[in-house]
Formats: structure tokens, sequence, C-alpha cells
């Protein structure tokens, strides 16, 4: 009664298209012609189909490295300025610990100075006035230093 299914444009329907058997009409003819058709022309658009979808996953692949090539190299740029950052930074509290021994010596040292001028002399005379100043200025120095 029905004709089997026929398979989904995967391939070459045969037909039998010889009009000299009297049992197939012009009708049924044309029908087969329309089916076989349909299927070349669903096997064709498959075809397109499969070629632009390989061709989109490519550039889509091309795209993606692309970023991620973009992204990995300002990743290791700033990875790299971290480290050389991280770098200077010691180098700079390595200074800043020198530098405060430094000032601590020239100041213990500006006191003991100061103590023995007052143990000769107990009130500050004009020469030695500058060293008041300059003691307090070591004290605002070294104070500036201890809260860096």
């Amino acid at each position: 009664m029905y004709a089997p299914p026929l398979p989904l444009a995967l391939g070459h329907v045969p037909i039998d298209m010889d009009r000299s058997k009297p049992e197939l009409g012009a009708l049924e003819a044309s029908l087969l012609q329309m089916i076989y058709d349909h299927h070349h022309t669903s096997l064709k658009l498959r075809e397109h189909t499969e070629k632009a979808k390989k061709n989109a996953i490519r550039s889509a692949m091309r795209v993606s490295d692309v970023l991620v090539d973009a992204v990995n190299g300002g990743v290791q740029e700033a990875f790299i300025n971290e480290k050389r950052i991280e770098l200077e930074i010691r180098a700079l509290a390595a200074t800043i610990m020198r530098f405060r021994k430094q000032t601590d010596q020239w100041l213990a040292a500006s006191h003991a100075i100061n103590t023995a001028i007052k143990v000769h002399n107990p009130l500050p005379s004009p020469p030695f006035r500058w060293f008041h100043s300059f003691t307090m200025s070591n004290l605002l120095i070294i104070s500036r230093f201890h809260t860096v």
C-alpha cells in the first residue's frame, strides 16, 4: 500500500526513469522526479551547511587563539612588572633601614657631644646654639623615618 521510507538525503536515490514501462504513469514519474530533486537539493544543502559549519568553527578557533595570546601577553607583562616592583621595594626597604641606622648613629653621636658640652658648660653659649638646633633637626628627621 505505502512505499518504503526513503533515506534522508544521504545519497543518490535510484530511480528507474524508463518511460517505456506502461505501469508508471506520468504523474508517478513526476512525483518520483520531484522526490529525487528534493533529495539531491537536500544533499547539496547539507554539504554546503557542513562546509559553512567547519569554516565557522575554524574561524572561532582562530579568534579564540588570538584572544588567548593577547590576554596571556598582558598577564605575563603584569607578572614581570610585579616582580620588578617587588625587587625595587626590597631594595628601597634595605636603603631605608641603612639610613635609619645611620641617622640613629648620628643622633647618638650628637647627643653624646651635646651631653659632653653641657657637662662643661650648663648654659648654651651662643656658639653652641647651632648644635642644639642641629640636634632638634635630627630628632625631627629620625621621627619622620620611624613613621615611614
